[in-house]
């Protein structure tokens, strides 16, 4: 079962904290910032050595701030990650924005991203004016290195001495896991002293419900792949009248229902496919993996609506909690 932050009413200021490596190490929060699609999501799972949080090849997937926490019996380290700091065209890209923004001042450590692989451009640089402008100590993160030749490494790198005044300056491939323990001990260097912040073998403080949407979201991206709309959202409700009580007895399956929302009539039907094909497909494929996360059984329903303008409202964007 994955690891969880246990009672809501806990959480990183509760002191009664098992630790069994000792009262005080290098601890305290990581965010991870950079513009949409360079790997900020698989950097942080890389760095945790867990799935936290979703990826794919769509721009501006991640939507919430996830955290993810890596123990190691010298330090516990929570990464943040954010979603991508964008030019935005909706009340949702706006809201998403902040929250990235809000978290350079609301930390230890930033870790500013690029894509190694391209050279650094406009949105690259309004993010690294961000960074610098921040009281925050940050690291610049070469990210893709797997995929940039030497010389689009050395370029990424040498641009990055011009963008402020970095801690450290680390080539990393997220993909691979090439540079990340160098990453992680420059981190280190960084971290205050301090209490661990979360029960130690925590993986992340993501409710159930909220990591079976973004599952859900996860699979419907790379079944539609180019096909589906940006403009989904998917929330997930308990089918149990006592869900305390049905996620307690692990001999039954864990009922829940996804409920995707689209913002027109035509978006329905893509998301639906031909004879319910790609909802299917998603719907199996997110099943199998929170039954794998859980280790008890999944049953899972999935409900299509139409929401119309859902990004561009802030009545409908309270709701689902951005």
């Amino acid at each position: 079962m994955v690891p969880t932050v246990q009672p809501e009413a806990g959480g990183p200021e509760d002191d009664a904290v098992f630790d069994p490596f000792g009262s005080e190490c290098s601890s305290g929060f990581v965010t991870v910032v950079g513009r949409p699609n360079v790997g900020k999501s698989t950097l942080v799972n890389q760095l945790v050595g867990a799935k936290v949080a979703i990826t794919s090849d769509r721009p501006q997937t991640t939507r919430h701030e996830i955290r993810g926490i890596l123990d190691t019996e010298t330090a516990q380290v929570v990464f943040c990650d954010t979603p991508g700091i964008h030019k935005p065209r909706s009340q949702l890209g706006q809201r998403t924005n902040q929250r990235a923004i809000e978290a350079l001042e609301a930390v230890d450590v930033v870790c500013f991203v690029v894509d190694a692989s391209e050279r650094i451009g406009p949105g690259d640089r309004r993010v690294a004016e961000l960074v610098t402008n921040a009281s925050t100590p940050a690291v610049f993160v070469a990210n893709k290195v797997d995929l940039a030749t030497p010389a689009q490494i050395g370029e990424c790198l040498t641009t990055a001495m011009s963008l402020g005044d970095f801690a450290a300056y680390v080539p990393v491939s997220a993909r691979t896991g090439d540079g990340a323990d160098a990453l992680l001990d420059e981190l280190l260097k960084l971290l205050p002293r301090g209490p661990r912040l979360y029960p130690v073998g925590s993986v992340t403080d993501q409710p159930e419900l909220f990591m079976a949407a973004e599952l859900v979201r996860e699979q419907l991206l790379r079944v539609a792949r180019e096909e589906l709309p940006h403009s989904i959202a998917v929330t997930v409700e308990p089918l149990d009248d006592d869900e305390n009580e049905a996620r307690g007895a692990l001999d039954r399956p864990w009922r829940i229902r996804a409920v995707i929302r689209v913002e027109r009539d035509s978006q329905k039907g893509i998301v639906i496919g031909k004879g319910g094909e790609v909802l299917k497909a998603a719907g199996q494929g997110a099943r199998q993996q929170l039954e794998a996360m859980l280790g008890r059984r999944v049953y899972l329903e999935t409900l299509v609506k139409v929401d119309k303008n859902w990004q561009s409202r802030p009545d409908r964007l309270d709701r689902l909690g951005f």
